[in-house]
């Protein structure tokens, strides 16, 4: 394996692992966290398939965390039109977050903020380089059957 890809690897591992450790220690699953996160940075509410595309997780993890944040009374569902739901934060979900998810956006912001234009530009730059080649060359990828 190439050593730029073995280091790279280990820093998304490494931001994956302290995402991790920020929902145990906020008392969430990683599920209900990506959810939380997500509704949040749409306001206080967020259409349910925006959830699943966004989180990348299963329909069925998305469905499982959601029932138990609205049985904690922190979501609950609407519906909107013929099919669509929509996520939204109770008034005590609205509390919960401020002092759960809205800290560890607020924690990114500082990061990010702490950093000139130029270096923000260029991290942008360069991981959506990465991704764009990493999609193309996968629609290329065929399984081996044997």
């Amino acid at each position: 394996m190439n050593t730029k890809m073995k280091v790279y690897n280990h820093l998304l591992n490494e931001i994956d692992v302290t995402y991790h450790e920020i929902a145990l220690k906020l008392g969430l699953s990683d599920s209900a966290m990506l959810i939380l996160y997500t509704v949040c940075y749409n306001g206080d509410k967020c259409l349910l398939s925006d959830i699943t595309h966004s989180a990348g997780i299963s329909k069925q993890t998305v469905n499982s965390a959601i029932r138990k944040l609205e049985g904690a009374d922190i979501v609950y569902l609407e519906l909107v039109g013929h099919r669509k739901k929509l996520v939204r934060l109770t008034d005590k979900g609205k509390k919960y977050v401020k002092n759960t998810v809205l800290k560890v956006i607020e924690i990114e912001n500082n990061i990010i903020n702490s950093w000139h234009e130029g270096e923000w530009t260029k991290f942008l730059e360069l991981n959506q380089k990465f991704v764009t080649a990493l999609k193309n060359e996968v629609k290329e990828l065929k399984g081996e059957t044997e």
